[in-house]
């Protein structure tokens, strides 16, 4: 596959993963496990199968862990983590050589919508936990719901909701077309910690979609 055949949709470095959203990781991912205070790196390409040889190359470049390498549908999907950020730089880097390519050459990402659901009913708040990988819903809670595009960008969404708020993180989404983010808690804390998500979203840059 030639480099200029691979399309980064997303590519973002998260410092200081916070606590909840490292344990929920913990849970989810196949390899390596993120820790609280580590630094990852998640990226997105198309066509998927471009994720093997760059995730072969970081490798090579740093001591970086891999966490995540899923190639679904459409894209690749890859999680990077060391709890040293020149480390997962490194990493980053030796992608962006391989590609040819720059941070402002990822897709620019969108927000889709947001929702926030004040006091959850109980039989809402029972179907969405048959289906959560993190933190139960509980009835009368403020339910918040974030979705972007392209999908790996909701993992910054979530970091900077738990940073900004004391909220429990329900789902997070990041592989496929969309990605969606759950969290749950007071209605002032979700309010909160959506409005830094839909920050953290619109401020990375790179070319529009």
């Amino acid at each position: 596959m030639a480099k200029s055949d691979i399309t980064i949709r997303a590519l973002v470095q998260i410092d200081n993963l916070q606590p909840k959203f490292a344990a929920y990781n913990g849970a989810t991912v196949q390899g390596s496990i993120p820790l609280s205070g580590d630094t990852i790196l998640i990226g997105e390409l198309a066509p998927g199968n471009g994720v093997f040889s760059l995730i072969d190359r970081a490798l090579k470049a740093s001591s970086v862990e891999a966490t995540s390498q899923i190639v679904e549908r459409e894209f690749g999907f890859f999680i990077l983590r060391s709890p040293s950020n020149a480390e997962v730089t490194a990493a980053r880097e030796a992608i962006l050589a391989e590609l040819g390519a720059s941070m402002k050459d990822r897709v620019k990402p969108v927000l889709a919508s947001t929702q926030i659901i004040t006091s959850v009913e109980p039989y809402q708040a029972q179907l969405l936990n048959k289906w959560r990988k993190g933190s139960l819903v509980v009835p009368g809670q403020t339910l918040g719901i974030i979705e972007c595009a392209p999908a790996a960008y909701i993992s910054i969404a979530a970091n900077e909701a738990e940073k900004s708020a004391e909220i429990d993180i329900v789902e997070v989404r990041a592989v496929g077309r969309f990605g969606r983010l759950f969290i749950s808690g007071s209605e002032n804390s979700v309010a909160a910690a959506v409005d830094a998500a839909v920050a953290a979203i619109e401020a990375v840059d790179g070319t529009p979609q």
